[in-house]
């Protein structure tokens, strides 16, 4: 371009420059947000602005926005912004199938006799697995390749759903002097499991509806502060929603879990897993938007603090090592073994929504696709 040939032959106007470093990004933008959010992304702020003779990164966004030579046609409609990818279609019925082959391994449990009932069980597991494997990589809450999990912080997703499983019959045991056999083991908190299946859906309807409400008000904001603004309300809004369908999905589950399986649980679990629940979708919201640190920090931290408590209660067994174990046994004791997942798990889905309260109301975070780096801020 013309521009950018100009911008190599003169150093006397440092916007010039600042253009011909980002040619790329000014030449796609289709509004001069696109370009603040660009820039804020590399680092720009409202102080290296003042060096380019304007107030702020929005200022400068505008001027570089308004020197890019474009032909009329070239241009795109006023108000129009990077749109969120279209999925395949039939992109819901993805969501619903971990629930849906939740429901069926559960009820297929409960039909089989007992011979049969763990073969049933683990091809239920590996139904679901497979299912939230299609849902994850087909819809919102599907990441680039660049901001997929680690394998470590894979497995420590593995682990916080196993212990979601099986975590609050060993912990229970433990506090009693257990486990004395298998059967104080092999009592799974189906429920809990069941309900984060089913949440599956309304997660990624509230993925699609943050990108969807965010991009809108990216075309809309006349600065950086402005959408910054306007996103936190939205993002909090989003999940608040989730938590709600996430209730909802695990007080269904639990019913249809005493129906299917002739079971009397009371609900203590769901706690845990409802601290569970949003704990994986922000690590996946963050994970959507190119921030993988965090997430993955915060993941192992959840599961080893699970590790770590009942650790401690066995732990407490030994000579003279009573007081190890008497946080953990007095919150069993207190609230029943749900405390310790609960208070884990909702601890680091505070850290990770104050994380997300940094990154995701960025406008960087939204400037669709002239933007090829990760979310910035992706630290702890």
């Amino acid at each position: 371009a013309s521009w950018a040939g100009a911008a190599r032959r003169g150093s006397a106007d440092p916007v010039k420059a600042l253009m011909h470093r980002h040619r790329e990004l000014c030449a796609r933008a289709v509004d001069p947000l696109e370009i603040a959010a660009g820039l804020e992304a590399h680092g720009v702020t409202d102080r290296a602005a003042a060096r380019y003779r304007h107030r702020d990164v929005f200022a400068l966004a505008e001027e570089m926005y308004a020197r890019v030579p474009r032909d009329d046609e070239c241009r795109a409609p006023e108000g129009v912004g990077p749109a969120v990818p279209e999925g395949p279609p039939g992109r819901a019925l993805f969501a619903l199938a971990p629930g849906a082959a939740g429901l069926v391994a559960v009820a297929g449990t409960g039909l089989t006799s007992a011979g049969t009932r763990l073969a049933v069980a683990l091809a239920g597991t590996l139904a679901i697995a497979l299912a939230l494997w299609i849902a994850l990589r087909e819809g919102p809450l599907r990441a680039p390749a660049r901001a997929r999990l680690t394998p470590a912080a894979r497995a420590w997703v593995c682990w916080l759903l196993a212990y979601a499983l099986l975590g609050d019959a060993l912990l229970s045991s433990a506090v009693t002097g257990g486990p004395d056999g298998p059967d104080d083991l092999w009592r799974p908190a189906t429920a809990g499991l069941l309900g984060l299946a089913l949440a599956v859906a309304p997660a990624t309807w509230c993925a699609r509806l943050f990108a969807v409400r965010a991009q809108g008000r990216l075309r809309t904001s006349r600065g950086l502060d402005d959408f910054t603004a306007s996103a936190r309300p939205l993002l909090l809004g989003v999940l608040t929603l989730f938590l709600a369908a996430l209730t909802m999905s695990l007080w269904a589950s639990l019913a249809a879990t005493n129906a299917l399986l002739d079971t009397s649980d009371t609900g203590a679990s769901l706690a845990g897993a409802g601290a569970l629940g949003a704990l994986l979708l922000l690590a996946r919201l963050l994970g959507v938007y190119g921030s993988v640190r965090a997430p993955a920090l915060l993941l192992g931290a959840a599961g080893a603090g699970e590790a770590t408590a009942s650790a401690l209660v066995f732990a407490g067994r030994l000579p003279g090592c009573d007081a190890v174990a008497a946080p953990v046994t007095a919150a069993v004791d207190t609230w029943g073994p749900g405390a310790v997942p609960a208070a884990v798990c909702g601890a680091a889905a505070l850290a990770l929504l104050s994380h997300a309260l940094r990154t995701l109301t960025l406008a960087s975070a939204h400037a669709g696709p002239t933007q090829a780096h990760p979310v910035p801020g992706d630290a702890m």
